[in-house]
């Protein structure tokens, strides 16, 4: 399984009263990796995989250590978890290569933005996914595995 990996860069407006990285800009970093992940990295020049929009259902958070200011970014790790048929899961991890400071996940659903709703995956998206998908998911995470996803 590949790892999507992406550097994150700390600023100073992100630390809280206590001197460490506040609770809620942890969503933010993991929206820059999220983006990164699935618009940059999306497959082939010119595909409009994830570009049509997409909406977060879900996010789950520990936080396992504090993150003090730094001039060096720290690292996110994103892979996924589980491939739906409108839905997919991507796993995070927010670390340095001694500690990891966040383990997340979030729930994103495409979404059709001129219709107002959600959407399938398409088999382009779908493979795309497949590159990334956790080495322990079974069957029962990917939705058609080794079937056809319609558009």
């Amino acid at each position: 399984m590949a790892r999507h990996i992406y550097s994150c860069p700390l600023r100073w407006s992100d630390m809280d009263a206590f001197g460490h990285v506040n609770n809620v800009v942890f969503l933010r970093y993991l929206e820059e990796a999220r983006i990164d992940f699935m618009f940059r990295l999306a497959p082939g020049e010119g595909s409009a995989s994830f570009t049509g929009g997409s909406v977060v259902a879900r996010h789950e958070i520990d936080y396992v250590r504090p993150l003090v200011h730094r001039h060096e970014p720290v690292r996110i790790e994103s892979w996924v978890t589980k491939i739906g048929a409108a839905s997919l899961t991507i796993a995070y991890e927010i670390k340095d290569p001694e500690q990891v400071y966040v383990r997340a996940s979030t729930v994103v659903v495409p979404f059709d933005l001129a219709a107002g709703r959600p959407r399938r995956i398409t088999a382009e998206e779908k493979s795309f996914l497949l590159e990334y998908l956790d080495d322990s998911a079974t069957p029962a995470d990917v939705t058609g595995r080794g079937k056809a996803v319609a558009a």
